[in-house]
């Protein structure tokens, strides 16, 4: 009994009730990738069920990471009551993976945007240190609605094998977040690729501007990492994708969405019932378990300031 009660505290940690709070979150899409079709994981099959997960879960605001600029369009089809912000990391425009920033069209307007790229040249498309491949960081300033002041968004995906990138990537992002913020209130989130032990993400931590929202929360729902390859059955405490927050941020809830969906792979099967349930409730056979990324987004609530 005290190792199931201890497990569904670590998942869920009670805390304030929700007043005048707004949404944030991050998601990393996965690339539009060809090999992922055979698996059942096209884009095509998913972009419905990602832009249905942003909706329900009422983001104001979630940057993705990788989607190419067809997968931007599609969701921009598909969240019509979001504007976007979007930078490729090839160009800082069309090309390459984007870095987008979705926010909701009646709560926000977009009072400036940009980007730069994590390396020794930040102005330029280039590769930092022993990164793999470019990578980039897009922000937009976003004015809200209600008269309060203005604030950014920075929306950043580091690289996946350089750790050395990483980290310089984290000092990086620091400076220029200073150098273009001031000090206005400012987001970072996205794909860290560095996880809660990491020296990229204590960089981060250890910053007297930011703290991540997953310590700040006064309840907290993660039933796993941020990743899942696509496999609903793998388990991980590591988290790389996040959402850092002012110091001193009232968050109220931050969660890891491990929403699923189904899709049929056998035509034949029929479906079947159970004992437990009403005689008319019959559960569809030949279905599969799916996933709409290879990364579980997170969203946090902010109370009020």
């Amino acid at each position: 009994m005290k190792s199931a009660l201890a497990l569904f505290g670590s998942l869920l940690t009670l805390g304030a009730p929700r007043t005048g709070a707004e949404t944030i979150g991050t998601y990393n899409i996965r690339y539009d990738n060809p090999g992922d079709r055979e698996t059942g994981n096209d884009w095509p099959r998913r972009a419905p069920v990602v832009a249905g997960l942003i909706r329900f879960h009422e983001f104001d605001i979630v940057a993705t990471q990788e989607g190419f600029k067809h997968q931007i369009d599609d969701l921009k089809k598909l969240l019509p009551d979001h504007a976007c912000s979007t930078h490729g990391r090839d160009d800082g425009g069309e090309k390459g993976e984007q870095i987008a920033i979705f926010f909701r069209k009646d709560a926000y307007s977009l009072a400036d945007e940009g980007c730069f790229w994590l390396s020794d040249t930040p102005e330029k498309p280039s590769r930092g240190w022993d990164a793999d491949l470019f990578r980039m960081c897009g922000w937009a300033k976003l004015r809200p609605g209600d008269g309060r002041p203005d604030f950014y968004v920075f929306s950043i995906h580091f690289d996946h094998r350089g750790e050395q990138a990483r980290q310089e990537s984290a000092k990086l992002v620091l400076k220029k977040i200073d150098e273009i913020a001031g000090s206005s209130t400012a987001y970072l989130l996205g794909d860290f690729n560095a996880d809660q032990t990491s020296a990229a993400y204590q960089i981060l931590e250890d910053s007297p501007r930011f703290t991540d929202a997953f310590k700040l929360a006064d309840i907290r729902y993660a039933p796993n990492g941020t990743i899942n390859g696509f496999d609903p059955d793998k388990r991980t405490e590591n988290r790389i994708d996040h959402v850092f927050v002012p110091e001193g941020a009232r968050v109220l809830r931050y969660g890891i969405l491990t929403d699923t969906y189904h899709t049929r792979v056998e035509e034949n099967e029929a479906a079947t019932g159970s004992p437990n349930f009403p005689q008319e409730v019959e559960f569809g056979g030949g279905y599969v378990t799916q996933l709409p990324s290879d990364h579980f987004p997170v969203l946090i609530e902010l109370g009020g300031q």
